[in-house]
């Protein structure tokens, strides 16, 4: 009998909402012409010192990079069950998390989920305030909440505005 309110309750403590995958940071056309000269200083010193292979992932990470930076961020729908969170069609079970913590960055929240394993790379999931206090608690009901803050890679992508 007890196992089955449970499962209902579980059932019950599904949260939706819809966000998008990243922020985009507002570049002017400073931050282009900067971009520019550095790629062609790194390619000019890479062909003068003759390091072809060098030169191509200079020329092939600007161009990805220009095409990340101009892409608009995609709204994903989110979804937490007692499985996990659901990001579009990818599960992430609860299991494979040791923590959470929230990310207020401007204006905008996002919850941060820390691995349990030492590599694996952290995973920030953006919500609207309004759903802000259903989902933490819905986390809260199955990982501990911890501070949690920039990294210095994540100081450097917002200081870079990527």
């Amino acid at each position: 009998m007890e196992k089955t309110a449970s499962k209902k309750k579980d059932t019950k403590a599904t949260v939706n909402w819809e966000a998008e995958e990243y922020l985009q940071r507002d570049k002017r056309a400073g931050w282009y012409i900067g971009f520019t000269i550095v790629v062609l200083v790194l390619v000019a010193l890479s062909i003068i010192l003759q390091w072809w292979t060098f030169t191509a992932l200079i020329v092939l990470s600007a161009i990805a990079l220009i095409i990340y930076s101009v892409r608009p961020p995609r709204k994903l729908h989110y979804s937490l069950t007692s499985k996990g969170l659901s990001e579009g069609n990818v599960l992430y079970s609860y299991d494979t998390f040791r923590s959470f913590g929230v990310l207020q960055d401007g204006d905008k929240f996002a919850i941060i989920l820390t691995p349990r394993k030492r590599f694996s790379p952290r995973v920030t999931v953006y919500f609207p305030e309004e759903s802000g206090e259903k989902i933490v608690d819905a986390f809260g009901m199955r990982l501990p909440m911890e501070e949690v803050k920039l990294d210095f890679l994540d100081k450097i992508v917002k200081l870079l505005r990527i």
